[in-house]
């Protein structure tokens, strides 16, 4: 199974892709979690052009959503692999819902793995604000909230289920054990 965490800056992403793969691994399943960007040379240029002032203009936005799909390469093969289950910090949707010119992207992502379950973490922006301020440029209420909107309706043409990320910590990961669990045959409160 392919599971895709998406959500604007802050909504708990990495925390909660922890806690759900310790929770699987107690269920008996194997599991890989990836991140996007990777580690890759290109996923440290990436890293490198998000830091720019001028990270927000159409150009560095296109050069962003070509190294975006480049990066995306370096993991296809992971993704192939059917006998684990593997849980990603964000994918193709993400540059759908940050970038520009989503036409482009969409184009740019055509071969991209389509999740099997999108968990949408959807917070309040001026929680995203507070809980990443300083991290990058696209840290404003007026992008963020643009951001929200198109993740919600771009969520729409997935199998997704949205969690309140607005919540503490272990009832988030509770309500992902209870997206989760049906796809898999277990009990969202239980360790087999």
């Amino acid at each position: 199974m392919y599971i895709v965490f998406e959500g604007i800056d802050g909504a708990g992403k990495s925390t909660q892709i922890q806690m759900l793969g310790q929770w699987l691994e107690d269920n008996g399943f194997e599991v890989e979690t990836l991140v996007e960007p990777t580690d890759s040379q290109v996923g440290k240029l990436i890293r490198k052009m998000l830091q720019r002032p001028d990270a927000k203009t159409d150009e560095i936005q296109n050069i962003l959503a070509l190294l975006f799909a480049a990066d995306r390469l370096c993991i296809m093969d992971k993704l192939e692999d059917e006998s684990k289950i593997i849980i990603s910090d964000r994918s193709f949707i993400s540059s759908l819902a940050y970038q520009n010119n989503p036409e482009w992207v969409e184009v740019l992502n055509k071969h991209a793995k389509k999740p099997d379950l999108l968990l949408l973490l959807d917070l309040d922006v001026k929680t995203s604000v507070a809980r990443t301020s300083g991290e990058d440029t696209f840290e404003n209420e007026e992008f963020l909230a643009n951001v929200k909107e198109n993740y919600l309706k771009i969520a729409k043409d997935y199998e997704h289920k949205i969690i309140d990320a607005n919540n503490g910590v272990n009832k988030v990961s509770s309500d992902i054990k209870k997206a989760v669990a049906p796809y898999l045959g277990l009990c969202p409160d239980c360790i087999l």
